[in-house]
């Protein structure tokens, strides 16, 4: 073995450890704000459990948008697929355990990312946006036309989740539906991290940048970014799930293009490619709004506004990515 090999495989070897450290750092960093905000707002736990599930719809979108370069204002459809499949499963079967509402809403979540993906994939640029804009009226429309499952526009309810575990009941304070979304947020976060570093992550990466090279270079494309919609899908799925068990209802609104816009507006904010990205862009998003909303009902949309167009103006690759880049410069001018 070279001395050349010895060198190359001993800063591989670095570059691992010290990717591993930054994971471990921001897994202690969510962790540390979860039990932070546990204190700090005791009395509004469903706030922050919404966060979370709205939480993993953006990282969701972040991975066929951030990472994979899908232009879609639908990724809505995935979220309520979830939390319909999870709401349906309690009050129509009497599944109610927290554990199988979870894998239905993850189940139809992917399943609707199969839909979506094999839809949206057939086209590029805006044509993928107009199809992912028609997807989520289409969904909008279903749940609501099928109301004997859905309850239509007046929601799903009789949703109506066990103890967790058989031993944590969903407290009307929230603390078991809080600490539920917090473990599944550390854990889905856990794994996206591992893909989207992994060679599958990277392939879905250089498709972003030339999927025409990696055409030619005997890979598909289009299996690859279907495989990271399915992945999407579940994620999303999670998401919805924990805001049905949560709330214990499921709205028309989990499928609006609202939902949907607002989910792209945060990832932006944020800053797209990132996981971390995504979580700041969620956070700052909802909290932003909830306060203003709160100190001014009238106006609040207006603040909302102004934020964004500074974040886009003055840091265009949003808080994370900017301060990520910032950082990065100040350690290689040292």
């Amino acid at each position: 073995m070279t001395m050349t090999t010895t060198n190359e495989m001993i800063g591989q070897t670095s570059a691992k450890r010290r990717f591993a450290g930054g994971d471990l750092i921001g897994l202690g960093v969510i962790l540390a704000l979860a039990v932070i905000g546990y204190f700090l707002f005791p009395n509004n736990l469903a706030l922050l459990t919404r966060i979370i599930a709205i939480a993993l719809l953006v990282l969701s979108l972040d991975l066929v948008t951030g990472y994979c370069g899908v232009a879609t204002l639908g990724h809505a459809a995935l979220f309520g697929a979830g939390a319909y499949a999870a709401g349906i499963a309690s009050a129509h079967y009497g599944i109610n355990d927290p554990i199988g509402m979870l894998a239905f809403g993850i189940a139809a979540g992917a399943i609707a990312g199969l839909i979506c993906g094999a839809v949206i994939l057939r086209a590029h640029g805006l044509p993928q946006l107009v199809l992912s804009i028609a997807l989520i009226h289409l969904f909008h429309e279903f749940a609501n036309k099928a109301s004997s499952w859905t309850g239509g526009s007046d929601g799903l309810s009789g949703i109506a989740p066990s103890a967790l575990i058989g031993l944590y009941e969903f407290d009307l304070w929230g603390r078991t539906a809080y600490v539920f979304g917090v473990v599944l947020l550390v854990i889905v976060f856990a794994i996206l991290r591992l893909i989207v570093r992994s060679p599958f992550g990277m392939l879905c990466r250089a498709i972003k940048e030339d999927p025409i090279r990696i055409r030619s270079m005997g890979a598909s494309p289009k299996a690859a970014l279907m495989k990271m919609y399915v992945i999407s899908g579940a994620v999303a799925g999670v998401g919805g799930a924990l805001n049905a068990i949560s709330t214990q209802v499921v709205g028309l609104d989990s499928l609006s293009f609202t939902m949907s816009a607002e989910s792209l507006v945060m990832l932006v904010l944020g800053g797209t490619g990132s996981l971390f990205g995504a979580l700041t862009g969620t956070i700052v998003f909802m909290f932003f709004e909830d306060v203003v909303s709160a100190a001014n009902p009238f106006h609040w949309l207006t603040m909302v506004g102004a934020l964004l167009i500074a974040v886009v103006l003055f840091a265009p690759k949003g808080l994370y990515g900017t301060a990520a880049a910032f950082l990065s410069r100040r350690r290689e001018a040292s």
